[in-house]
């Protein structure tokens, strides 16, 4: 799953002739591994989806204690169309997660709430802020994008009700300041756009940035997903001559030996 070797390589390590192998190898492709989880024990998850190309995302639902993939699949892309029936079926499975870490994706935060309508929406801290810096750009043209910045840079490093307070009062304060000049720019120029984009990101995601000061099983960003994405690419590439179905096989026995390992 891992390593870089051919058949040939394989064949010489060990023993076995290179037809026979392609014959283990396409077997296990079509079979799809069933691993079985205690889904009512899972409180805290994380959720994201990874693209391989245009239409060719990889959905993927972590337990965030256990880092154990509870749910992944290969889909045309990531939205509600695609997410709520595996949501569904994850409930009548009897997962009834409290908290969600996940990016800002609409589709995708009205399926949760669609499936489970008490879940609480921890957004992912990391993707507020490289979208706000990212929208500012790495220097803004106008004082208001420079302060903006300031105020978003801290926004990882949030670790106590102390500094949450003097982060809102920050961006409530830069609101009172800088919020008549951004209505007041032309609609049609870039400075107007960046701005007045960051602004509703930080808004929109506020009442859900801080759930993970009151409960600390609740992770602030989804880095471990993030992480668990870095390395299944990257073992991936080494297998880039498989078929979309038999990509798919690779990717779910990839996170069912992921599952083993912890």
């Amino acid at each position: 799953m891992k390593e870089s070797y051919s058949i040939r390589q394989l064949a010489r390590i060990s023993g076995h002739s290179e037809s026979k192998l392609k014959r283990i190898k396409n077997y296990w492709l079509q079979q799809t591994p069933k691993e079985e989880f205690n889904y009512s024990q899972v409180k805290h998850i994380l959720f994201d989806g990874t693209y391989f190309n245009k239409k060719d995302c990889f959905l993927v639902m972590m337990d965030s204690e256990s880092q154990e993939i509870i749910m992944c699949d290969s889909v045309d892309k990531e939205s509600y169309q695609t997410a709520y029936p595996r949501f569904k079926k994850l409930r009548e499975q009897g997962l009834n997660p409290e908290f969600v870490t996940m990016d800002g994706h609409r589709s995708i935060i009205r399926a949760f709430k669609k499936v489970w309508p008490k879940i609480n929406i921890q957004r992912c801290l990391y993707h507020i802020q490289r979208e706000g810096l990212r929208w500012l750009r790495t220097y803004p043209k106008t004082e208001a994008g420079r302060e903006l910045r300031k105020v978003l840079a801290s926004v990882c490093a949030i670790k106590n009700g102390k500094e949450r307070n003097e982060f809102i009062d920050s961006y409530k304060q830069w609101s009172l300041n800088y919020q008549s000049f951004v209505k007041s720019l032309p609609r049609a120029i870039v400075a107007y756009k960046d701005l007045s984009k960051t602004m509703a990101l930080i808004s929109n995601a506020l009442p859900d940035m801080f759930y993970y000061l009151d409960d600390s099983k609740v992770p602030s960003t989804t880095n471990k997903l993030e992480g668990f994405f870095s390395r299944l690419k990257a073992d991936y590439h080494r297998h880039r001559g498989l078929s979309k179905k038999h990509k798919n096989t690779y990717l779910k026995w990839y996170c069912c030996f992921h599952n083993q390992s912890n």
